[in-house]
């Protein structure tokens, strides 16, 4: 998938938690709901970090273009150093270690330790990050025409903006978990449904994503999960533009409608 559908997606399967969470017994405060979506929506951008043309390896300029490139070898590292003989050989990373339920719950995790033991300043890197991240996936057509500063500062200032929400009593720092100390240790959870959505994202297009790993399926460790390849579409595809971004808006909809009680 694309950029904007992957974000897009995520915001819309934050929105789907929320109304679960809210069918039992455990409604999201609306800034738990907002943050969460955007927060999934950026994270959804994530897992492509391992490739140099995708949208969060330019995001932040060399920063994120020299992470890249580690990334990159440190996918591909591994993927040598586990691949059983069924799979094939790769000359890079991109579609392997960041692209599984490993890296997810690893980097979501990671997250939520961050924001509980950093406090707010690591809240507020958090934030930034995605928003900056959702900005360009969510407004990808105003973000192209315009400058990585606005872009950066468009996130800076949500960040900042949306960390003093939460932090007013009742807006949902201690959402689901509530004891003394576990406040923002929900963060980490709509990063990890991010990465999730993204590798589903990838595994309906022709090439599969090895979510699984590192469970071996047959004589492949690295198998790319998918449907049945007749059901299968090329990123970017008029499928993608016309059927699943419409229906993922109208998902996301439904679902922060019935969070939010309306429903």
């Amino acid at each position: 998938m694309m950029g904007p559908a992957h974000s897009l997606s995520g915001a819309a399967a934050w929105l789907g938690v929320g109304a679960a969470a809210a069918a039992a017994g455990h409604e999201m405060p609306w800034p738990v709901l907002v943050v969460g979506a955007l927060i999934c929506a950026g994270a959804a951008l994530a897992p492509d970090l391992d490739h140099k043309a995708a949208t969060i390896s330019r995001a932040f300029g060399p920063i994120s273009r020299v992470l890249c490139e580690v990334i990159d070898k440190i996918s591909y590292s591994v993927y040598k150093a586990t691949r059983k003989p069924g799979d094939a050989r790769r000359t890079g990373g991109h579609r392997t270690l960041t692209h599984t339920w490993v890296w997810a719950v690893l980097i979501g995790a990671g997250a939520s330790v961050l924001a509980v033991v950093g406090g707010r300043w690591a809240v507020l890197g958090i934030l930034f990050v995605h928003m900056v991240l959702a900005v360009e996936g969510l407004l990808w057509r105003a973000a192209r025409v315009s400058s990585d500063v606005l872009v950066w500062l468009l996130g800076a200032t949500s960040a900042w903006i949306l960390a003093d929400i939460l932090n007013k009593p009742g807006n949902g720092a201690d959402w689901l978990f509530t004891a003394p100390g576990q406040e923002y240790l929900w963060l980490g959870l709509p990063i990890v449904l991010g990465a999730l959505v993204h590798d589903i994202g990838d595994a309906l297009t022709v090439s599969g994503c090895p979510i699984l790993w590192p469970i071996p399926i047959g004589r492949k460790r690295w198998y790319p999960i998918g449907p049945p390849k007749p059901m299968r579409f090329r990123a970017g595809s008029w499928v993608e533009l016309k059927v699943l971004m419409p229906v993922f808006m109208v998902l996301g909809g439904v679902g922060g409608l019935g969070a939010l009680g309306i429903i």
